[in-house]
């Protein structure tokens, strides 16, 4: 047990912990009631419209991806991050001012969501690479699934607060709180002793930065491999508000509060599968792979449940499998890659991960209208599939699969005539 939360010894990890997780819980609670919103006050359960929206929030991570990493290795990542946190506190409370009011349109939703996804693309790099100055070296795999135990455990929480609430007092007062939570976040950053911070290399100016990270990122297969299953598995695979909503609404004809269950018992797997990874001291490249097939399984249980309890037994499948996929992944290329790069290969690895979202999300949701949740959910299950094959034939090409590789060169030692020690010989 101490193992798995060695991170919060350190009173800085301490402080961004409670804080972030507040912040988390009210995100969540926001995510909940923006796609309910869109689906069932400004849409007649429009899927694809909710895609939109996950797509205007989600694209700006790949179009902004040659700045926003080289503003994270570039500044003081503190400091970006308590303007990026303090623009999202106020787009919170003025998307909540509208909904209570009245005034909310679509069109005025999808502006708050691509205003958000442009601070977002900014905050995201910084955030990821900010964790490193928090803990050691040694300790950065554990606070990486710690991170993803605080987001996901705030699933739990948010999704099922976001459904009462929106019941008792409407989905307007759920942006509003979003907003006010925030301030957990500013006030931690705030708090913490600079002086026992890790200073990072930062990166130097001139000609070529902004391309660096392509370049370094070009050289190293094991990080282009991650990123390739990452990007199949979030454009087509973690399509989960347009899943769990559809599924919950259309398929089994339920309200607000049942939907905000299913988003809850989503991260009881998520939990579970952060937790597991941060009682691991190295993150393995072959995890990444077995859980993205087991990603695609998992969806298929959930394409097929008759019934809402099946479906959410299912969906604590498809929450460990795709947390303990990411978590691995995102430790990987951190631990891996060289301090002055971080915040640009980050910057790669969220505009990959997030950035095929505008493609797929639409897409999904386009499946749900037209073939049902069910299918939506078959498109899931096909890319997590699809992923572990990828992942696959990558360790075959490298020899690092028992079945696939040639058998290991017998080494002997023959007499050296000038000596005693003997001269190996491959055989």
């Amino acid at each position: 047990m101490r193992a798995m939360f060695r991170s919060l010894a350190g009173i800085n990890y301490r402080l961004w912990f409670a804080g972030a997780l507040v912040s988390n819980i009210g995100t969540w609670m926001q995510r909940t009631a923006q796609d309910w919103v869109v689906l069932t006050e400004l849409t007649d359960h429009d899927a694809a419209a909710v895609g939109i929206v996950m797509a205007l929030q989600l694209g700006p991570q790949l179009l902004l991806v040659p700045w926003s990493g080289l503003i994270a290795d570039r500044f003081d990542k503190r400091r970006i991050l308590i303007g990026t946190q303090a623009i999202m506190a106020g787009l919170g409370i003025g998307l909540g001012v509208l909904v209570v009011t009245g005034a909310a349109t679509l069109p005025l939703v999808y502006a708050f969501a691509l205003a958000l996804g442009i601070t977002s693309a900014i905050d995201a790099p910084a955030r990821q690479a900010f964790v490193s100055e928090l803990v050691s070296e040694k300790d950065l795999p554990n606070a990486v699934a710690l991170n993803s135990a605080s987001f996901n455990g705030a699933r739990l929480i948010g999704p099922a607060a976001a459904g009462l609430l929106t019941v008792a007092v409407g989905a307007g007062w759920v942006f509003l709180i979003n907003g006010l939570t925030f301030a957990a976040t500013l006030v931690s950053l705030m708090l913490l002793r600079r002086d026992q911070l890790r200073s990072a290399p930062r990166a130097p100016r001139g000609p070529g930065q902004l391309l660096e990270g392509l370049r370094y990122v070009r050289t190293r297969p094991d990080i282009l491999i991650i990123m390739l299953v990452v990007f199949i598995i979030g454009t087509f695979g973690l399509n989960f508000p347009i899943f769990v909503a559809t599924m919950s609404t259309v398929e089994f004809d339920h309200g607000a509060g049942e939907y905000g269950l299913l988003s809850s018992i989503l991260a009881i797997g998520s939990v579970a599968g952060a937790l597991l990874a941060a009682r691991r001291e190295k993150p393995r490249l072959g995890v990444i792979f077995v859980a993205a097939g087991a990603f695609g399984l998992s969806c298929v249980l959930a394409a097929v449940s008759p019934s809402y309890l099946t479906f959410a037994l299912a969906l604590v499948l498809v929450g460990f499998t795709s947390i303990t996929l990411l978590t691995t992944a995102n430790a990987t290329v951190q631990t891996t890659t060289a301090p002055a790069m971080r915040g640009r290969v980050m910057a790669i690895y969220f505009a990959i991960f997030m950035g095929g979202t505008p493609l797929g999300a639409p897409l999904v949701g386009l499946v749900a209208n037209l073939a049902g949740p069910r299918w939506a959910l078959g498109v899931g299950a096909a890319s997590g599939l699809l992923a572990a094959l990828v992942g696959v034939v990558f360790l075959a090409r490298r020899g690092e699969l028992p079945f696939f590789s040639r058998p290991a060169p017998r080494v002997e030692l023959e007499p050296d005539l000038a000596g005693d020690e003997g001269v190996a010989r491959r055989t």
